[in-house]
């Protein structure tokens, strides 16, 4: 039989409704990759009986001609999206033994459209870190590995390293993962992959492990842009439990795929062409000016020009409202409990997230609790907010003159395990491209577009108008036919 592992969601779907393999078949072949990557880090729970029930189920409805949009599809699911009775930890030693009782929204409606789990992916502690580096359960690496002969391990990006590299080393077929200030767009950059983040309130947020509020939401990451789409429409949908669900219907993306843009104009944000970026970057982005042309569309030059705040604001909001939320894990209900002998409730709280926090976390906790506090509300978290509000009308303003933002995706291609971890702010700026989207709530994707000069991938990031993530899917495949990026990392492990 052929290797299912190498076939995109849109043809394993195809070749199981046309008889040519059963879901067996598939969960199988991907239950024994996943066993076989286990040096990669990127799972941190396997559930192959999961994977193999959902198949079996999906080979039984196929009689029925009653199939689930993902039916027969395995998924690999952020170790953020509470599962039931199976560890959701957010890579932290504080939920290390949490098996929820209850399915968050987004993987219930995978379940719903006949997606099985081939585990949980391991990710950065409470999805802060872009490196993967600080999960308690140790890094991710890379599948990839740079051409010039060396075996450095490489970070698959973060928060979502697990999730990406699962998926560029054909451990899953695609997988969920998390946005909160290019949580999903880096790491698809640094392996090779595609990954968008919906409109703000477009996926269900009720059940995934809060980071920042306003700014977390959950999108598909795979190795196509079909497949993206695929797995969106699966994913999104309104959500009573969720405040900050959008009732809206979900279109069909997938149907709606088109890479014509005659009659689109796409910006390119003079302010993103920054000092200190490799060459290789600026010259990707200029190819990806000239592929989107091809395709129709009429380039402008357009300003945001509060970009150079992003991010600074947004390491003083998502810090803010992580403290907040971060507050709950206390000791008391549910993950670890550290009881300094003869101490009282307040010992309890210190010696618990002492020991269940990681060194990221808790320092970004105290960077929120600090610009939250009485002599510095206003001086910090009120003018960020304020800041926040300009960034969004810098991108009202622009989509005036375009339909669609073309950036780079990060500043670098990946970088070496170890790296960035001495020095937090060289790391934070690898989201220095990604942020302001997030900011705004605005629908952004990052496609492959090619190689650097040590052979690792580099993405391109689009941005759209609210809600319109056709638009943003629609240059994606623009950008994928024209780069035809067919790269994969060397098997290594």
């Amino acid at each position: 039989m052929s290797d299912l592992t190498s076939l995109s969601i849109a043809e394993l779907r195809d070749g199981f409704r046309g008889g040519e393999f059963t879901a067996r078949e598939i969960a199988e072949q991907y239950n024994a990759a996943v066993a076989g990557a286990r040096a990669l880090n990127a799972y941190t729970v396997e559930t192959p009986d999961d994977a193999l029930a959902a198949a079996d189920a999906a080979d039984k409805a196929r009689g029925s001609g009653e199939l689930g949009s993902l039916a027969g599809i395995p998924l690999g699911i952020k170790d953020l999206f509470a599962t039931r009775g199976v560890n959701t930890t957010a890579g932290s030693h504080i939920l290390k033994d949490f098996k929820p009782e209850y399915e968050s929204t987004v993987t219930a409606n995978l379940r719903k459209a006949g997606a099985g789990m081939l585990g949980k992916l391991n990710m950065d502690e409470f999805a802060m870190g872009s490196s993967n580096e600080t999960s308690t359960y140790g890094p991710v690496i890379s599948p990839w590995r740079r051409s010039d002969g060396g075996n450095a391990a490489l970070a698959p990006g973060g928060s979502s390293g697990g999730s990406s590299a699962a998926v560029a080393a054909h451990i899953a077929p695609a997988a969920t993962g998390t946005d909160t200030g290019g949580s999903i767009r880096q790491p698809a950059a640094f392996t090779g992959i595609c990954g968008i983040k919906p409109t703000y309130g477009r996926c269900s947020r009720w059940g995934i492990v809060s980071f920042a509020s306003s700014l977390d939401q959950a999108g598909p990451m795979a190795r196509t842009v079909r497949d993206c789409a695929i797995m969106l429409e699966a994913m999104a949908g309104f959500d009573s439990k969720d405040s900050t669900s959008l009732d809206l219907p979900v279109p069909n993306w997938e149907a709606g795929l088109s890479s014509d843009l005659k009659g689109k104009r796409v910006g390119i944000p003079k302010e993103y062409r920054i000092d200190g970026v490799p060459a290789e970057i600026g010259a990707l982005w200029d190819r990806g000016i000239e592929w989107l042309r091809d395709a129709g569309a009429e380039v402008v030059e357009i300003s945001l020009p509060h970009t150079k705040y992003a991010l600074p604001t947004y390491y003083i909001i998502a810090p803010a409202e992580a403290s907040s939320n971060l507050a709950r894990y206390d000791g008391v209900r549910y993950g670890l409990r550290e009881s300094p002998e003869g101490g009282n409730l307040d010992a309890m709280y210190a010696a618990t997230r002492a020991a269940g926090f990681g060194a990221e976390v808790r320092r970004r906790i105290m960077i929120g609790t600090y610009v939250l506090s009485a002599g510095f509300y206003d001086a910090y978290f009120t003018k960020a907010q304020k800041v926040r509000t300009l960034i969004k009308q810098d991108f009202e303003r622009a989509f005036q003159k375009c339909d669609l933002i073309l950036t780079p995706t990060a500043p670098s291609a990946a970088f070496g395990l170890g790296d960035k971890t001495a020095d937090p702010l060289s790391m934070y700026l690898n989201d220095v491209f990604a942020v302001p989207a997030s900011l705004a709530g605005l629908p952004a994707m990052s496609v492959p577009g090619g190689l650097d000069e040590q052979g690792l991938p580099l993405g391109l990031h689009l941005i759209g108008r609210e809600l319109d993530e056709q638009g943003v899917l629609n240059a994606g495949l623009a950008i994928e036919e024209r780069a035809g990026f067919t790269a994969k990392p060397e098997k290594w492990w």
